[in-house]
């Protein structure tokens, strides 16, 4: 039976979950991911997750923050006085937040504090920090 190897196109199903067992994503009622590896598409740890895997094979692995969404960076927290802030809004702890770039390209960026005359911003990912479980369960190599 033929096995997953680097640079396979792929199609799997997957269980997220955060260290206390909280899922945070899963595909399994819905189509599942197809995926080329080696294409920086996955996060590190899930794609060597799949390598030496064979269809119709089931596993759970967990992947370091090393090899998943890193360390938090204090670097991508920001200070935004609340007058700069468009009108109307009201910030809410947790709220997402969408700034652009000067590229164009969008930035997803999270209320991390609210104070009185500022909030700080967090454009870190929402995973970064933490340790992620997997249940994976390989559907096709193509």
């Amino acid at each position: 039976m033929s096995k997953v190897k680097a640079n396979d196109t792929v199609k799997v199903h997957y269980t997220g979950k955060l260290g206390d067992g909280q899922v945070f994503d899963s595909s399994v009622d819905r189509d599942p991911l197809e995926v080329t590896l080696g294409q920086g598409a996955l996060i590190p740890g899930f794609e060597k997750g799949l390598i030496e895997m064979e269809i119709n094979e089931k596993k759970t692995i967990t992947i370091p923050k090393e090899e998943a969404y890193g360390e938090v960076q204090k670097e991508l927290f920001q200070r935004v006085k609340k007058e700069e802030l468009p009108e109307g809004m009201v910030p809410e702890v947790g709220m997402a937040l969408m700034a652009k770039n000067p590229d164009g390209t969008e930035q997803p960026l999270r209320v991390a504090e609210v104070n009185e005359a500022d909030i700080i911003i967090d454009a870190n990912h929402p995973l970064a920090g933490q340790d992620l479980t997997f249940e994976l369960q390989l559907v096709e190599i193509k």
